[in-house]
């Protein structure tokens, strides 16, 4: 019986471009099996050696997650849609055990003990005020919590200035990055002025001037496992607009272990996702995506891009929740993950469920206490003993033996899009979802430089090709087309 597979856009590249693919099946793991004899690179995205759906992808039949129901036998019927939904990458320790989140009212703070208002601010949050869901109680809840914020960039951007003009009394940043020319299509919490400066200062002057009655708190630092406990027992809710899974990681264990609501966000290219983690209600991050993908399996913003305004619609979604949680909204997305695609405009909402066995949260947790996230994540310097990695070429080594005449193919993994931005001279493109297919348009005869943006995407080609029996000489370019605009030729743009 036909039903329709939806294809997230991180695995497009892998399904020729397509969004939806119609398969005849009747079950969830036939109708993958069938997905993936016809598009094979698929396979060892979707399943591990042992042929076991990977643990970062998550399967759903209409809006049923197949964990819950039979697994790949989970039956499907004519009509039925099944989703691919993978992870996409953009407060002291000694009261922990003792610190919970028991009421949504932010601290359980009796009405008497809520600060008052100015007559500047009754006037300011006016339109919240003749809210009978907010009224002069709400604001004062508002006005009494505290939110930490990790990252000011893309989706921090928004959540910022909601959070700031909502009148949310104090706001911790913590971020340890400078604003690059980059961030501007989207970060608009910062402008042009701002380029090169720390995006905590930047951020820090924009809420501000937004309300001046917010304290804000800056945390120029990056967030690891020695500081995050000390930083989140002291707010009430953390705002997760990280763009790594490391951190991402990081975050929920923490909240867990703080009993803190952790609200969730996550872009790529078009399309975004957002939840409430909330260990104390519902599931937490690791009980959606037990482990991360591989290093470089998930392409980062800055090699796959993302819509301008994308963050801005996640970000204000966060926002909301966030304003919820403060003034005990009943029906704030927890055990529901929220999936919003901007190219076609749509939502999808689909169940979450605490899983009994998670690590973190589950009935007989086995963390509990914060650990490597890099380890964790697969993202560990290699030892010298380790053996070593792909073979590597800069961008003025390679210039120089150009010029030296040696015989060198160059190979361009990028997409066409980002071809037409700029390129090496005399290169071929061959996008990296082709590249195994066109195996048969390279030379193996002559030594080859691969090459993508900044040098994920060719190393993944390398190894594909690798993989595949290629018996020719392949050699990464270190840093891209980027490091060849900065070390080679400044007209080719960098983007």
């Amino acid at each position: 019986m036909p039903v329709t597979i939806t294809i997230p856009t991180p695995l497009r590249q892998f399904a020729g471009g397509q969004t939806e693919i119609e398969v005849n099946a009747s079950t969830a793991g036939e109708a993958l099996d069938q997905l993936t004899s016809t598009h094979a690179e698929l396979r060892r995205h979707l399943f591990n050696d042992q042929n076991a759906l990977r643990n970062f992808v998550n399967v759903y039949v209409n809006d049923e997650d197949i964990r819950h129901v039979s697994g790949p036998e989970t039956p499907v019927k004519d009509g039925d849609t099944i989703l691919i939904v993978p992870s996409i990458a953009g407060g002291s320790v000694a009261q922990i055990d003792n610190l919970r989140v028991e009421d949504p009212q932010v601290n359980n703070l009796r009405h008497d003990d809520l600060p008052m208002l100015s007559n500047e601010e009754v006037a300011r949050y006016s339109r919240h005020l003749i809210m009978p869901e907010v009224g002069m109680t709400g604001q004062r809840k508002l006005k009494a919590a505290s939110v930490l914020m990790i990252g000011t960039g893309g989706l921090g951007a928004p959540l910022g200035m909601y959070l700031a003009a909502a009148g949310v009394g104090r706001l911790g940043l913590v971020d340890f990055d400078v604003v690059d020319a980059s961030n501007l299509q989207r970060q608009i919490i910062h402008g042009t002025k701002d380029v090169g400066r720390p995006k905590i200062a930047s951020a820090r002057d924009r809420i501000q001037d937004i309300n001046p009655h917010v304290e804000i708190e800056t945390h120029e630092t990056r967030l690891t496992s020695e500081n995050a406990l000390r930083l989140f027992v002291n707010y009430d809710v953390i705002v997760d607009g990280t763009d790594n899974f490391p951190t991402r990681y990081l975050v929920n264990d923490a909240c867990v272990l703080t009993h803190k609501p952790n609200v969730y966000g996550s872009i790529f290219r078009f399309e975004g996702q957002a939840s409430v983690f909330w260990a104390e209600r519902g599931p937490c991050y690791r009980c959606l995506y037990p482990e991360p993908p591989p290093p470089g399996l998930v392409p980062s913003c800055a090699e796959g891009g993302v819509l301008g305004v994308l963050p801005g619609i996640i970000g204000a979604i966060q926002a909301n929740e966030t304003i919820k949680i403060i003034l005990g909204a009943p029906d704030i997305m927890v055990n529901r993950l929220l999936l919003f695609d901007a190219w076609r405009m749509r939502f999808r909402e689909l169940k979450l469920r605490k899983n009994p066995d998670c690590p973190v949260c589950g009935d007989n947790p086995t963390i509990k206490e914060l650990i490597d996230y890099e380890e964790f994540c697969g993202i560990t310097q290699p030892s010298q003993a380790s053996e070593p990695t792909m073979e590597e070429i800069t961008a003025t080594e390679l210039k120089q033996r150009l010029d030296q005449g040696d015989d060198i193919q160059i190979i361009d993994v990028r997409e066409p899009h980002e071809y037409e931005i700029g390129q090496i001279p005399n290169s071929k493109l061959i996008p990296l979802g082709q590249v195994l297919n066109r195996m048969n348009e390279i030379d193996s005869d002559r030594e080859t430089v691969v090459h993508c943006k900044m040098g994920g995407r060719s190393a993944k080609a390398i190894d594909a090709l690798q993989r595949s029996g290629f018996p020719g000489k392949l050699v990464n370019l270190k840093g891209g087309i980027t490091a060849w605009s900065d070390e080679v030729d400044p007209t080719v743009p960098k983007y």
